[in-house]
């Protein structure tokens, strides 16, 4: 059974073509027009090992938000899709990663949607991103994958490393709670995620 999906989304203010393979290798060819958040969703195709294509144009002469906000919206909506019925995945996944002064700490339920994000940034910007933005997009990505995750910052200064750190301990949850046990058993008492 293939674990792929594509979606594409077109608004007033933004334009999103996304295909995501969870069983992929890592491969990737993404294009947001946002440099730091590009290497960031690098992070999450190569640390998750998921093939990511995204191709991504919208109001950026406004500001980051709508598009940042729109590929929350598609990549969840593309995780949501690609697991189908969700028999016989870990449901949790979670993961620790160090990045130099940098601690960070993210849990995920492929169940009901929540963001508990517990991040603080020194500055406004990573290169164009703005920090703020972050915390919207996991958000938007949360809602429409329908999962609950945590993301907290144990320790850090450095707003690359943190954000970097944040991407990478991401992937390799969903990672987790994407694979695959030896049931075919949906991961739940209730039968149903």
């Amino acid at each position: 059974m293939e674990r792929i999906a594509e979606i594409q989304r077109i608004t007033k203010e933004t334009e999103i073509r996304m295909k995501l393979n969870l069983d992929g290798k890592g491969q990737y060819n993404i294009s947001t027009g946002i440099g730091f958040f590009d290497h960031m969703l690098q992070q999450v195709a190569v640390h998750g090992r998921f093939d990511i294509e995204l191709i991504a144009n919208g109001d950026l002469h406004v500001d980051d938000h709508h598009i940042i906000e729109d590929i929350g919206i598609v990549f969840g909506s593309c995780l949501y899709k690609a697991l189908g019925e969700k028999k016989g995945i870990n449901r949790y996944g979670f993961f620790v990663l160090p990045m130099d002064e940098t601690l960070v700490l993210t849990s995920i339920d492929l169940s009901r949607p929540f963001l508990n994000f517990q991040v603080e940034f020194n500055n406004s910007f990573i290169g164009t991103l703005n920090t703020q933005m972050i915390e919207e997009f996991f958000l938007a990505f949360c809602n429409n994958a329908k999962l609950s995750l945590h993301v907290l910052k144990l320790a850090g200064r450095n707003d690359h490393h943190i954000c970097e750190a944040i991407f990478k301990s991401f992937a390799k949850s969903i990672k987790m709670a994407v694979s695959f046990t030896d049931t075919y058993d949906i991961p739940s008492s209730k039968g149903v995620l």
